[in-house]
């Protein structure tokens, strides 16, 4: 496995990872580990939605979602 040092790290932000390493009862490597992985998980997201071809609805898509509330809250009995 790979290692990783990352130095000059801002003391406010040091704090900040030793406190949420210790509330998810975790080292802060681990810590470390998790917020790299989802934020990889969420720029590749980012880069797949991006690459993603255009959808012509016909209609606006805050439209439709109107409609499938209303036709929801119908059905709920919800006016």
């Amino acid at each position: 496995m790979a290692n990783l040092q990352v130095k000059n790290v801002p003391e406010e932000l040091h704090e900040r990872l030793r406190r949420h390493a210790l509330r998810e009862n975790c080292t802060m490597s681990a810590a470390v580990l998790a917020a790299i992985e989802k934020e990889l998980e969420r720029s590749e997201w980012r880069e797949r939605m991006a690459n993603r071809p255009i959808v012509d609805l016909g209609v606006p898509a805050a439209q439709l979602i109107e409609e499938a509330r209303a036709e929801r809250d119908k059905e709920l009995g919800i006016e």
